[in-house]
């Protein structure tokens, strides 16, 4: 009988003991990180749902258009097509890669042509990019199996040098506000400011857009162009009055106010402001013809690179300036793609651009004309370029 109770005793203990043992790898197992998994092109293809993957795919070539891909004379850096074979040429079996500023010297076909035939893994959103099933906003690149090359910190905006122009005491009742209570106060400051009609915006243009170079003709905003200031009107090789913040997204017209406020308002070619229309900004799309480094898909348009801090921060003014307070439309920043609305967007996109291309004393030097002679308002994110993290950087 003692035998009895002492043998089952021993198994009791024994399977007491399993039974932690099996609990502790349990609580092991299930609390162990968990691996992204690495997929296929064509998984990504089929799997087009706003969620983040790790893509492994062969570059094959650079989308130019929904289905066009450059195998040679890449005309930029802003995009990859990756396949799962090398060898492909299908586009329907392609997937179409946008590369955010920060990769685009490290892994665009213009600077590293080499690249093509290569496995890479990409992470990022699988989402449409032009028209074709893609992948944007990519966080890291890598070759396949090494470790992936992860977004860089973006380098803060260098503050130029201070403007003696600025009145003194003009931002005084901003300092020490942060978000909205800075928003506020920056639109307080800048609004009751004279307003010009349309006709006067003619030769207002004329005169804060003059080419440097040459007192007879201005530079067309988003191409670059010189253009004689008496090319002005509404036909092809014109140059007329961009509203970079479309007159649609707030249905301000051009009468007196936000239609005719020329911190936004620049001379631009007739046929580049049609193709730019009403879009939001965002990277990427196809080239636009008459404009050289920029670019355009179906709801966004992306300007050369050295006029994208100017533009990021009329925009920014806008939203400041326009808050509906005052008979105006209430214009609101969002990261969004947004059609015919009060809203404009990408804000985190126009945010890169202001750090990407710092203020110059040839942007001074505009809104400085522009205060003296013709509005007598500043725009604060020329002035003061840390205010655009302050109060717009919370939304990325």
């Amino acid at each position: 009988m003692s035998f009895s109770v002492s043998r089952r005793l021993r198994l009791t203990l024994a399977s007491l003991v399993a039974l932690a043992l099996a609990s502790f790898m349990a609580v092991v197992i299930t609390t162990a990180p968990a691996q992204a998994a690495t997929i296929t092109v064509s998984t990504a293809i089929a799997t087009q749902n706003g969620s983040t993957a790790t893509v492994r795919g062969y570059v094959v070539g650079q989308p130019t258009a929904t289905n066009t891909v450059v195998t040679s004379n890449y005309p930029n850096d802003y995009a990859l097509a990756i396949a799962d074979s090398a060898s492909e040429t299908s586009t329907s079996k392609m997937l179409y890669v946008q590369i955010p500023d920060t990769f685009r010297s490290s892994w665009g076909l213009q600077s590293n042509p080499s690249l093509k035939g290569r496995q890479i893994d990409v992470t990022g959103t699988l989402t449409a990019y032009f028209s074709h099933p893609g992948h944007k906003n990519a966080t890291a690149f890598a070759f396949a199996g090494s470790t992936p090359t992860p977004t860089p910190t973006p380098t803060p905006t260098a503050s130029p040098t201070a403007d003696p122009n600025i009145p003194a005491g003009y931002y005084d009742s901003a300092a020490g506000l942060s978000g909205s209570a800075l928003k506020s106060a920056l639109h307080n400051i800048i609004d009751g400011n004279t307003t010009l009609t349309y006709s006067e915006v003619w030769e207002a243009l004329k005169v804060l857009d003059q080419d440097p170079n040459n007192s007879a003709n201005v530079i067309e905003f988003y191409s670059g162009v010189s253009t004689p200031k008496t090319n002005n009107g509404g036909d092809a090789n014109n140059w007329n009055r961009e509203h970079t913040w479309p007159q649609s997204h707030g249905d301000f017209g051009t009468s007196n106010g936000p239609g005719t406020d020329v911190h936004h308002l620049r001379p631009e070619d007739v046929t580049v402001n049609s193709t730019r229309g009403n879009k939001d900004f965002d990277l990427g799309g196809s080239a636009v013809a008459e404009c050289s480094d920029c670019w355009t898909d179906a709801d966004s348009f992306e300007p050369r690179d050295s006029v994208k801090g100017d533009l990021a921060r009329g925009i920014l003014y806008m939203a400041v300036r326009y808050n509906g307070d005052d008979g105006f439309a209430d214009l609101e920043l969002n990261n969004s793609v947004n059609g015919s609305t009060n809203y404009l967007g990408k804000v985190c996109v126009l945010l890169a651009w202001h750090n990407a291309d710092p203020v110059t004393t040839a942007e001074q030097a505009r809104n400085n004309k522009i205060y003296a002679t013709y509005q007598h308002n500043r725009n604060p994110f020329i002035d003061r370029p840390e205010y655009a993290a302050s109060i717009f950087g919370a939304t990325c």
